[in-house]
């Protein structure tokens, strides 16, 4: 299953050749933009999620008292 999923992204990752660009700004005429910049989009979310979590964590007793 998961070679599937791999086989399936690498294919619309290709498939970004022959998809005409209609973008607002010139850089998403890239190859692969938008696929990159989910992956980063992601990954920044991740990154941010484990900083707030330091954050907003409260003690293992909290709800004890």
């Amino acid at each position: 299953m998961v070679k599937w999923f791999y086989g399936v992204c690498a294919v619309l990752f290709l498939i970004d050749f022959l998809v005409p660009k209609h973008g607002a700004f010139s850089i998403e005429h890239y190859f692969g933009f938008y696929g990159i910049f989910g992956f980063v989009a992601c990954v920044a979310l991740v990154l941010i999620a484990k900083e707030l979590r330091k954050v907003l964590m409260r003690p293992e007793d909290y709800y004890d008292r």
